[in-house]
């Protein structure tokens, strides 16, 4: 009697195993790798020559990489609320950064909403299995924790930045967190976000997912592996001078490591060829970063405060290669969605678009009108031509090149032969400038920008 049935019994076992496989070919798995204020040029793989980035430059060698990506802020806050819900930050009211210490104010009451549409609540609604590992950044409160915006398991810090050893936040509080619960772990932040996201994806090979990881390297405190701790109760003193650039290194070639274990993590599973990964930074690098050719640094509207490096790899689906098509971090949630056939609540506005005919099919995105803003400074960029207004003169410099200006408060740039924002050629676009202040007053007023909340 068993054989009997032991061929319907393999039958439907075979049956079942081809509705999973077509089904992880309609779902494609998405992993997220977000740097944390990275330089344009930190990456060797985009012309850095301080240290070597292998395995992020092996990423790019099998990927797309762009010459022209953007984060949406120019700090860290702001880009990760335009990452997950696909529109500016200034619509979901964090458009500055959400700070530890209450003395400053807010901590209680700042962060991303739990009402905010993300594309971790999308994706789960469709089946997939979502975690972030590593840093939050969108509010301290419990209603503000990841797991109240679609994410099914978060290990990690919420504030800004935690001592890498010890784990303490700026404002002396311990910050590492199992979903709600606080929880410690001895070990080097970097290496923890590793280990977990390596869990994550052993956990749900079976199941699509979407593992957003978002590495504190190379953001200070500037503490290599081997540094001990600067906050808390055996905290020694800060490295300094030249002994900053020796962290800084090993802070990124750590976090290079990681991402090498996550590729390879993919391709033992079997899991690479159903999976595309997107690299990016959270804003431009600081004065310890290398930016470069760009001027300015992070915090700044400036080419150097929000171009970063970003590199999207998908074996046998997206062509290697270099692109100088102009994205931006808010073009993510669209492009998962499409790809994931997730679908979007009817009427709700997204503001960026899909990447998608871009990745795949080397096509040119839509022309569109893109902008920054933080702290009352703004950027406009139609094409080549970049607006700014209202820009930080940073160092002796740049205060030089700010006096030269025919009005201070506002240049115009064509990046095409100018991406060092070198030359301001306002006076000579007198009508360009006009319609691109129209467009900066017309975004200003439609998502909310520079009013209070």
């Amino acid at each position: 009697m068993p054989r009997l049935f032991a061929l319907p019994f393999f039958a439907v076992v075979l049956g079942l195993a081809a509705v999973a496989t077509s089904a992880a070919e309609r779902q494609p798995n998405f992993v997220i790798i977000l740097a944390d204020d990275m330089g344009y040029a930190d990456l060797s793989c985009s012309g850095g020559d301080r240290y070597q980035t292998p395995n992020i430059d092996a990423l790019a060698k099998r990927g797309l990489r762009f010459r022209d990506f953007h984060s949406n802020g120019a700090v860290c806050s702001p880009t990760r609320a335009a990452l997950l819900t696909g529109r500016y930050q200034q619509r979901s009211g964090v458009d500055e950064v959400v700070f530890a210490d209450p003395a400053r104010g807010k901590r209680d009451d700042h962060g991303l909403k739990p009402t905010e549409i993300t594309f971790a609540r999308l994706l789960k609604g469709n089946g997939y299995r979502t975690g972030i590992m590593g840093k939050w950044h969108l509010g301290y409160a419990e209603k503000f924790n990841p797991v109240h915006h679609g994410f099914d398991e978060f290990r990690g810090y919420v504030s800004g930045n935690v001592d890498y050893h010890s784990h303490i936040d700026q404002a002396d509080f311990a910050d590492w967190w199992h979903n709600l619960e606080r929880r410690d772990e001895p070990g080097y932040s970097t290496h923890l976000i590793t280990k977990h996201a390596l869990g994550f994806l052993e956990e749900n090979k079976s199941r699509p997912f979407c593992l957003y990881v978002a590495n504190e390297a190379p953001h200070s405190p500037y503490q290599g592996p081997k540094d001990g701790p600067v906050r808390g109760p055996n905290a020694g003193k800060p490295v300094q001078g030249a002994e900053i650039q020796r962290a800084y290194r090993e802070m990124v070639q750590e976090m290079d490591r990681g991402v090498g274990e996550i590729v390879a993590t993919l391709q033992r599973l079997g899991l690479a060829e159903n999976t595309l990964v997107f690299f990016f930074s959270d804003n431009g690098g600081t004065r310890e970063g290398n930016n470069g050719p760009l001027h300015g640094f992070k915090g700044s509207v400036w080419e150097g405060g929000h171009r970063v490096p970003a590199i999207a790899m998908w074996p046998a689906k997206i062509k290697p290669g270099v692109t100088d098509q102009t994205a931006i971090g808010m073009d993510l949630l669209p492009t998962l969605l499409q790809l994931s056939g997730t679908k979007s609540p009817a009427g709700h506005r997204l503001d960026g678009t899909s990447l998608v005919p871009l990745l795949f099919d080397g096509k040119s995105l839509p022309e569109r009108t893109l902008f920054w803003g933080y702290n009352d400074r703004y950027a406009v960029r139609r094409g080549p031509w970049k607006l700014v207004v209202n820009p930080v003169a940073e160092g002796a410099k740049a205060k030089k090149k700010a006096a030269a200006l025919a009005d201070p408060a506002l240049g115009l740039f064509n990046l095409a032969d100018d991406l060092g924002e070198n030359k301001n050629v306002a006076a000579q676009n007198s009508e360009r400038v006009r319609e691109m202040q129209a467009a900066l007053a017309a975004w200003k007023k439609d998502v909310g920008a520079g009013t209070s909340r």
